[in-house]
């Protein structure tokens, strides 16, 4: 099952957090789960088609603190798994929020 992890924390990258996340991104690759991972603009885009037509709307939408500023797309045996996997990022990172969402 695979499942797109987004994250939004207000949490600075300091050395330890940077380590701690290298090693944790090193055992998820080396087993297989993580397919990969990466920080995203604050903001993007909005496309919207009607008729036919492509409207583009530049972002951001949502004050910053709110937008999911890093990912990672993950592929697991079970949601629990995912959920597992997620509460060990949040112990690495500390305090944010995040969502799961299973790609089919």
């Amino acid at each position: 099952m695979r499942f797109l992890l987004t994250s939004v924390s207000e949490q600075r990258a300091d050395e330890t957090l940077q380590i701690e996340m290298g090693k944790f991104i090193q055992e998820l690759t080396q087993a297989g789960v993580l397919l990969a991972t990466g920080g995203m603009e604050l903001g993007g885009s909005v496309l919207k088609s009607v008729g036919g037509e492509l409207t583009v709307t530049d972002g951001p939408f949502a004050e910053a603190k709110e937008m999911a500023g890093g990912f990672a797309l993950i592929d697991v045996g079970s949601r629990q798994e995912a959920l597992e996997l997620s509460r060990r990022f949040f112990k690495i990172i500390g305090d944010g929020e995040g969502r799961m969402q299973q790609i089919y």
